[in-house]
């Protein structure tokens, strides 16, 4: 990963530079979100004011947020100055969808897709030790019938996808209690065309699965079907 340890927590002006910047590097909508605040005991705490809040300081303020979103660095600018310790949320199904798997699985599937030189977009390092590939929008509906092919069940796996209507949380948000949201692949203009969801999900499964087995108390098999199916990913797709 980038990142080795937990950088500092985000001064305000580093949230909206990277909201701006996601919004004019990137083209992708960009939403302020809650904000962490400190209670009376000078804990941190959601500033939704929620008690038992599941997502402290790191989901929108509205029920209508979607329409809030945009991609407007001029938009994007006034959103921050009205509330400069906003979170950054970056909607999902617009500009890209997520496929989401624990950390210790997003780890093994980051490190065999490089070292098959299979075609990767951004990779988020999330809350709750999860990591959140970023593919082409509207190719996560895709991921069923692909991993069934796989010879999997999808619903054995712990992989599930961010599409229309959803978020995810960017970098340099701090939240509770996993502090900095952390990019485990930036986004730069290497990666700028994302990959169709059936090209990272060769490398997804097999991660996945093996760690299915090891939890059931099994031999992790060398060599599954999705293994087998990631030496056959096509070349990246387009954004």
């Amino acid at each position: 990963m980038d990142e080795c340890t937990a950088p500092p927590p985000p001064r305000d002006g580093d949230l909206a530079e990277a909201a701006v910047r996601y919004a004019e590097d990137r083209q992708w909508d960009v939403l302020p979100g809650t904000w962490l605040e400190s209670d009376p005991t000078g804990a941190p705490r959601c500033s939704c004011g929620a008690p038992d809040c599941p997502a402290p300081g790191a989901h929108p303020t509205r029920p209508d947020w979607a329409t809030g979103a945009s991609g407007a660095v001029a938009a994007v600018r006034h959103m921050w100055q009205k509330q400069p310790r906003s979170s950054v949320l970056l909607p999902t199904g617009r500009s890209f969808d997520v496929l989401e798997v624990s950390e210790n699985a997003g780890c093994l599937a980051l490190a065999r897709s490089e070292r098959m030189d299979l075609p990767l977009g951004p990779v988020l390092g999330a809350p709750g030790r999860r990591i959140m590939f970023f593919v082409l929008p509207g190719t996560g509906g895709k991921v069923p019938d692909t991993l069934r092919r796989f010879g999997c069940r999808p619903s054995t796996l712990d992989l599930s996808v961010r599409g229309r209507g959803g978020w995810v949380v960017a970098p340099p948000t701090r939240t509770v209690p996993a502090g900095t949201v952390v990019w485990a692949r930036r986004p730069t203009p290497a990666n700028r065309w994302l990959p169709d969801a059936t090209q990272a999900l060769g490398a997804l499964a097999y991660a996945c699965a093996r760690e299915a087995t090891e939890a059931r108390g099994g031999a992790a098999p060398a060599g599954r079907p999705a293994a087998g199916a990631v030496a056959s990913a096509a070349p990246a797709g387009r954004r």
